[in-house]
């Protein structure tokens, strides 16, 4: 049986929290006093707990002590060890309150409920716009910097950029340089955020919501292009026939039809094609692919299209109970009655 002493517990005076032993208190009340004892000694940031300290200083270290016993990822916090598991287990404990979406991680759940109170807490310093996220901040702070003094030039086209970073981030265009790797199946990224957007294919975490349609999508980009479906917005007009395009890809191509720009080629016969999928379904002419099957016949096709017409051959058309069965009519297509 438990004594009065075992049940003892340490209240914090300012917020009534309470813990099991004082030096648990003590460390939560630095959270209210800044105080901040515990100071790393390689870049001098400071921590109100030692284990805090303890888990900053792996990322000096580069220590993962944390691993998957699934997939053999390895990682420096234990809580990122937890949230990467329920990639395998399926696992989403945080549920919206509003819609009831749930998602693996409560940092998701957090962008998510941004859609519903329409909070943007990242704004920019120079013209006030605001974002929900950090990353579209930064994207949009680099259309500010655009206009500066661009003093950092890259050496193997010119190019100029204001920023020494976004040179950076250039410069790996003509490299290839790819520094950025998902850990779960080794694609690797030119930029962090790529890198971001990918992870969310694994998650199938869909944290933006059309408004109108309830449509879902893994990032702000491309519910900003869905929303013109309802909108009808054609920002991005050809100069030259005046078709208009909701995306600035679906221009680029539709200009191919105006340049005559083949620039995607047969690496078997040298055919050239203006799109990229009409590259993949010629491809198909020479391995034999087939990958439409009819579900009545097995018949297989190289093209969808190809597979819809097929299956009409499977519908009979109806013929309209109303109009009488006239023995001496054998062509109804013919524009003529032969006698």
């Amino acid at each position: 049986m438990e004594t009065d002493a075992e049940l003892k517990t340490y209240s914090c005076d300012l917020c009534k929290v309470s813990f099991p032993n004082k030096s648990n208190l003590n460390r939560h009340a630095r959270t209210h006093h800044g105080e901040k004892p515990h100071s790393c000694n390689v870049c001098g940031s400071a921590f109100s707990g030692s284990s805090d300290l303890k888990r900053h200083v792996r990322t000096h270290t580069g220590e993962k002590p944390h691993t998957c016993q699934i997939c053999g990822v390895a990682f420096a916090h234990n809580c990122s060890l937890k949230r990467h598991i329920r990639i395998h287990s399926g696992e989403r404990p945080y549920a919206c309150d509003v819609c009831g979406f749930a998602f693996a991680s409560n940092a998701n759940l957090r962008v998510h409920m941004r859609t519903h109170t329409g909070e943007k807490p990242h704004a920019c310093h120079i013209c006030g716009a605001a974002f929900a996220e950090s990353n579209y901040l930064k994207q949009h702070i680099e259309r500010h910097t655009e206009n500066r003094e661009k003093s950092h030039s890259c050496k193997l086209c010119g190019a100029a950029f204001s920023e020494k970073s976004y040179l950076k981030k250039h410069v790996r265009t003509h490299t290839v340089e790819k520094p950025y790797s998902c850990k779960l199946c080794a694609s690797v990224f030119s930029q962090k955020s790529y890198l971001v957007k990918h992870m969310r294919r694994h998650t199938e975490e869909k944290s933006f919501f059309c408004n109108v349609c309830r449509s879902a999508f893994s990032d702000n980009y491309k519910l900003r292009i869905h929303m013109r479906t309802h909108t009808g917005e054609k920002p991005y007009p050809c100069h030259v026939c005046e078709s208009a395009f909701s995306e600035n890809s679906s221009l680029k191509k539709h200009m191919r039809t105006h340049t005559g720009e083949k620039p995607y080629s047969c690496h078997v016969c040298g055919s050239a094609f203006s799109q990229d999928f009409s590259l993949k379904i010629h491809i198909r002419s020479h391995t034999g692919e087939k990958p439409y099957s009819c579900n009545v016949c097995a018949s297989a096709f190289s093209q969808n299209s190809t597979l819809k017409k097929h299956m009409r051959t499977h519908i009979a058309e109806p013929i309209p109970q109303d109009i009488p069965s006239i023995p001496w009519i054998t062509d109804v297509d013919s524009p003529s009655i032969s006698g």
